[in-house]
């Protein structure tokens, strides 16, 4: 669990998951990223990660492995009224951390924030050099087949 000064980062609870929910589907509404049900989210707590101020969840993210030396951080989103205040740099930040004490080699992102996930040394790759297997979730984008999200990666070890 990692402190801010106005904030905490930590591993997600059964107990967040409508938040989680709300937070993600409050993105995707305007076409940013994909919808999480409930159930899909429920059936994933254990990848999330929250922030969270005076108890309310603000933020979360997903560290969701794919393969040996392959992870996805996905579901990254902050309450509009939260931010600029450090909360989306404090949640990478620690899915990367998770990755590293995993053994993860590496560590992507679909992304239309380039710029966000560079400051963090993720590179711009072409999508074909992901594995077949990530885009099990592009069917239920309201962007498919015409995904214009950019995949970038890093190492993480």
């Amino acid at each position: 669990m990692k402190n801010n000064r106005n904030f905490t980062v930590r591993k997600a609870y059964v107990k967040d998951v409508p938040s989680i929910s709300r937070i993600v589907n409050k993105h995707a509404e305007s076409g940013i990223m994909l919808q999480r049900p409930l159930s899909r989210v429920y059936d994933n707590v254990r990848d999330y990660t929250v922030a969270e101020i005076n108890g309310d969840v603000v933020g979360c993210g997903s560290l969701h492995v794919m393969w040996a030396d392959l992870a996805e951080i996905c579901a990254l989103a902050v309450v509009e009224e939260h931010k600029g205040k450090g909360i989306g740099r404090a949640m990478v930040e620690t899915l990367i951390e998770e990755a590293k004490k995993l053994g993860i080699n590496r560590v992507f992102a679909l992304t239309y924030q380039v710029e966000f996930f560079a400051r963090f040394n993720f590179s711009e790759i072409d999508k074909s050099e992901l594995p077949h297997k990530i885009w099990n979730d592009c069917v239920n984008c309201v962007h498919f087949p015409n995904c214009d999200e950019v995949a970038m990666i890093r190492s993480v070890l």
